[in-house]
């Protein structure tokens, strides 16, 4: 058997944390720059505040129900997710957790003979609870879809459920089939879903199950159609993933904090967005050969739609594989001048790093002198000082200083667990 753990409403959950004043009041958490809700407390649902709808169009509601609007805080959420997953890694051991995302993770709970398996949620939820702060609903089954399936219907109706809902019969699992409308199936888009329901006139998980892995494969995207329909039936298809440690690629991309027209500032954005990518390189000990530069246009507005851009995008080729911040910065900040046209105003900009290979495999100059070529040791240090002191202590001049072009995060609350002058203080 197995079993998703998805935290409830996460990112609420983490400002409600150091903020009890806040429990059962609506509460919702605004996306880069401000710009959009993406998580909404139960109680902020109700009151009709979409998901991902515009901060701005939801203000009405929002002032007039006096809800609590907080900017996204990615280091106190990014610390509380790795301390619910430590905390499971603890309860079950390592190789029987997988992290799937930001606020859930699958678990291998073993074949479920011996034991309780509404017990043994109910523990490791109390257990989450009680150690982290951070509420979960717990999703049992026999396949990783119907565990979704489970902690969709846990998550619907949290009074009935006790945020646990276990399928270890057939009964119970046609039973949860049949409530479960095909959109919310896991890997079952909406495109799918239009055409699911549209063409064949399947619009629950239970019509979807009865169909043959032949259709699956035919009508839902070949082998991976066919697994979801084995899934379905209760057949265990995608097994325990262990957690990606080496990326093949590392990407750092933000929305600015205002359009920016001026190529100083793209630049100094490019060169910022580098050398974090250039730290999470040096973090899995590798060294990247290409270097690729985005940026995004904002287009004017006709009408209500809503135009995402132009994505102009150029890509360097390094003579040797690299870890070195500045040795990234220089082409990464050349490719800003082959991409910015005079004239347009521009809302987006990201930094990819490819062709990767391990950094030991990268062989020392034996032409320059040896101060040349100790970059490495060079960068553990600005890393290290970088990491103990915080917000970019020492930083690169093509960084820039005054930064304008920052993301907005006028409501952000404190980083309570990651900085030492933003503790959380009991009076």
């Amino acid at each position: 058997m197995k079993a998703i753990v998805d935290c409830n409403n996460f990112y609420c959950s983490c400002e409600r944390l150091f903020k009890p004043h806040l429990e059962k009041r609506p509460v919702v958490v605004l996306s880069n720059n401000d710009g959009c809700i993406i998580s909404r407390s139960d109680e902020a649902k109700k009151l009709g505040v979409e998901m991902a709808g515009p901060y701005f169009k939801a203000k009405p509601i929002i002032q007039q129900h006096r809800v609590s609007v907080f900017s996204s805080n990615y280091n106190l959420y990014g610390d509380l997710s790795w301390r619910v997953m430590e905390t499971l890694r603890m309860l079950l051991g390592r190789h029987n957790v997988e992290v799937y995302s930001v606020d859930e993770c699958f678990l291998e709970l073993g074949n479920g003979s011996e034991k309780n398996l509404y017990q043994y949620a109910l523990e490791i939820r109390q257990t989450v609870e009680r150690w982290t702060g951070i509420k979960v609903s717990v999703g049992v089954a026999p396949t990783k879809v119907l565990c979704k399936v489970a902690n969709h219907l846990a998550k619907k109706n949290k009074a009935a459920t006790q945020c646990i809902v276990v399928l270890d019969s057939p009964e119970k699992i046609a039973t949860a089939l049949q409530q479960t409308p095909v959109g919310e199936v896991w890997g079952v888009g909406r495109q799918y879903a239009e055409k699911l329901t549209g063409q064949w006139g399947i619009y629950d998980a239970y019509q979807l199950q009865q169909m043959s892995e032949d259709f699956g494969r035919a009508q839902l995207g070949g082998v991976t159609g066919a697994r979801l329909i084995r899934e379905l039936k209760g057949v265990a298809s995608h097994n325990m993933e262990e957690e990606l440690v080496v990326k093949k690629m590392i990407a750092t991309t933000r929305m600015f904090g205002s359009p920016v027209t001026d190529i100083q500032a793209i630049k100094e954005a490019v060169a910022t967005y580098t050398s974090r990518a250039a730290e999470k390189l040096r973090r899995q000990h590798g060294a990247a050969k290409m270097v690729s530069v985005f940026v995004v246009t904002k287009e004017e507005s006709h009408g209500v739609s809503f135009n995402r851009g132009v994505t102009h995008s150029s890509y360097a080729t390094l003579p040797a594989a690299t870890s070195i911040t500045h040795e990234l910065i220089k082409p990464a900040v050349a490719l800003v001048d082959s991409l910015y046209k005079k004239g347009a105003t521009y809302k987006k900009a990201g930094v990819m790093l490819s062709d990767i290979v391990p950094d030991t495999s990268v062989q020392g100059n034996l032409f320059v002198s040896e101060t040349n070529n100790c970059g490495r040791r060079l960068m553990d240090m600005i890393d290290n000082i970088n990491f103990s002191q915080r917000d970019d202590v020492l930083k690169f001049a093509a960084s820039g200083t005054n930064r304008n072009w920052k993301m907005r995060q006028e409501m952000r609350s404190p980083r309570y667990t990651t900085r030492w002058v933003e503790l959380f203080e009991v009076h």
